[in-house]
């Protein structure tokens, strides 16, 4: 697995947030954590020239560099971060570093700028037009993250990959466990060709049929699977599987079972464009569960809803504070 298979902890779509940035003249920081691919319209030009899907600072004529702070959507341990020039040609930055920080609550930009900042990303060089990746190791939950361009220019997108670190004390008695926003992630699925199988663990509904998963069309007798690794050990008591916005292309049948193959859901019929709502009647605690879906098809999202152990909570918040203490 690569870093870039982890979950995108800045992105829009679990409420990242570009909290600052000293110069965004030319084009807006917001555009930095939309979750879809930076475009470009040639010779599109507004009153400040030409329109760039992504952050653009004007041309320094003095020492110095810009910045732009992040607020993570979810805290957690970031593993690789990707500084996207897409577009990028003779306006790019030369250099860039990303540094992280860890405050409670929801710090001012303020606040933020007096923060103890840790480098990520040391200042290191990048290319226009290309997805500057660079693996990260430092071991610590990080809530923001600050990108330093050296010394002005055009970023498309920042991506900041890891693994979610949850705050258990702000799990509530019954969550969604297989989300992705407190560590639910997908390990293994039988075909993404045309949607990611990590779309059905995000927050929120899906907009569109490309927020979905979704499989080709099966031409044997085989059918279509997900496997989850939920946040941590539960019991779950609600499943949802929702097709919305896969009409022609839902799913006939779907079920699930446990990691060791237990059955949680029955085979089941689904309708198209629908959000289904399936009591569990399994009492015993799974950490991993895999979605049958027959024979292939797209869906939306799944939720399962359910409670933590007391001994898989108990392990989060000794995870919460080691790693709150830098540990590994």
């Amino acid at each position: 697995m690569t870093f870039e298979e982890l979950l995108d902890l800045a992105s829009r779509n679990v409420g990242g947030s570009v909290v600052a940035a000293n110069d965004e003249f030319f084009a807006e920081r917001d555009n930095l954590i939309n979750p879809w691919a930076p475009t470009f319209t040639p010779r599109t030009f507004g009153a400040k020239g030409q329109v760039y899907d992504g952050w653009e600072t004007r041309r320094r004529r003095e020492p110095g560099q810009d910045h732009a702070v992040l607020r993570l959507g979810v805290p957690g341990v970031v593993h690789g971060v990707v500084v996207d020039t897409a577009f990028f040609t003779g306006n790019y930055p030369p250099e860039a570093a990303v540094e992280g920080c860890r405050l409670p609550g929801y710090p001012s930009p303020d606040e933020l700028a007096g923060a103890d900042w840790f480098p990520l990303v040391e200042r290191a060089a990048l290319h226009g037009d290309t997805r500057n990746r660079f693996t990260v190791s430092a071991g610590r939950v990080v809530t923001h993250v600050r990108l330093t361009i050296h010394p002005d220019g055009g970023v498309a997108r920042l991506r900041v990959y890891g693994e979610p670190v949850p705050d258990p004390e702000l799990l509530p008695d019954t969550c969604d466990l297989a989300a992705a926003e407190i560590g639910g992630r997908v390990t293994d699925c039988s075909d993404r060709f045309y949607g990611s199988p990590g779309n059905l663990l995000l927050p929120g509904l899906a907009a569109s049929m490309g927020e979905g998963w979704e499989t080709r069309r099966r031409r044997d007798d085989g059918n279509d699977w997900v496997r989850v690794r939920l946040a941590a050990p539960g019991v779950i008591r609600l499943a949802e599987l929702d097709t919305s916005h896969f009409k022609g292309n839902a799913p006939g049948w779907a079920r699930l079972t446990g990691g060791d193959g237990e059955p949680l859901l029955p085979r089941v019929r689904l309708q198209p464009d629908t959000r289904h709502r399936f009591r569990l009647a399994h009492d015993g605690p799974v950490g991993e569960v895999r979605l049958d879906i027959y024979p292939d098809g797209g869906m939306a999202r799944l939720r399962l809803y359910g409670s933590l152990t007391a001994g898989a909570r108990e392990r989060l918040a000794a995870q919460w504070a080691d790693r709150e203490a830098g540990g590994g």
